[in-house]
């Protein structure tokens, strides 16, 4: 996840793209001794030394921001916290950079917008979490609604509480702010809410062979997921004007094109 540890460290760039492509040590050959049992010992340490050692990469630059490879890996892992599992083939390196990008620039927005309260309550956090650990299909086996089995999957999938609790807690900021510059309009029916459950969550936990969450405890996320549908065209022309005013530097052409202009610092401002 994108975080303050990377904002504003331009000076560190050229040291963060030397190191690319990882580093090769040598080290000096060690004399034969008579002591036969240090030698295996001798030949492991001086093929452990000259395997090349990969460090992190820079994939791009947002607004002075910087996105490292493990951002994107870290992203790919989080995943899973999707309330609807995201499929495998739609899982990729580039979507998930592509999101890290997205939501920097809108990250970079609510900062600025700062005279609107954004933040969100711990009991906040807690209660909508406890509301995804009854709607995750794969919690379903693993039982995350108790405590043992919550753990068992964070455990399984390589997460902790705390990067979960940071994640939603994100995730429920963002959602709140993309509410109130775009959701005003848009108003989501109990009809609408009920047939988006119909057609899509009872057969996602029915191909699962898992009986599905109540249409009310579901209600709040389909909500929320109708409401980004709804806004999916008014944001995306939103971030594509974020992108031009600002600076998106994509080193990793795999990763998409650059955007703005590339030689001021920070583009869209500070």
């Amino acid at each position: 996840m994108m975080n303050h540890r990377h904002i504003g460290i331009f000076a560190a760039q050229v040291a963060l793209l030397a190191i690319c492509l990882g580093v090769k040590t040598s080290a000096q050959a060690t004399p034969p001794t008579q002591d036969s049992a240090t030698a295996p010992q001798t030949d492991a340490s001086n093929a452990s030394a000259e395997r090349p050692v990969q460090l992190d990469r820079v994939i791009a630059i947002v607004n002075g921001d910087v996105l490292l490879e493990s951002d994107v890996r870290e992203e790919l892992r989080l995943a899973v916290l999707q309330p609807i599992s995201v499929p495998a083939n739609q899982n990729t390196q580039v979507r998930a950079a592509q999101r890290l990008i997205s939501r920097a620039l809108i990250l970079r927005q609510m900062r600025e917008q700062h005279q609107i309260d954004y933040s969100v309550t711990d009991d906040e956090v807690r209660k909508s979490l406890d509301e995804l650990r009854a709607e995750i299909p794969i919690c379903k086996k693993m039982f995350c609604a108790t405590a043992e089995g919550w753990q068992a999957f964070l455990k399984a999938n390589d997460l902790t509480q705390q990067e979960v609790e940071d994640r939603w807690r994100q995730r429920l900021e963002i959602l709140k702010f993309i509410d109130a510059r775009f959701g005003t309009s848009i108003r989501i029916s109990r009809q609408d809410i009920q047939k988006y459950y119909q057609t899509t969550v009872v057969p996602t936990f029915e191909k699962m062979k898992q009986s599905s969450p109540t249409l009310e405890s579901t209600a709040p996320r389909i909500r929320e997921i109708l409401l980004q549908q709804q806004v999916n065209s008014l944001l995306r022309d939103w971030l594509q004007n974020l992108r031009e005013q600002g600076s998106v530097q994509i080193l990793d052409p795999a990763y998409g094109q650059s955007t703005g202009n590339s030689d001021e610092d920070g583009g869209g401002g500070a």
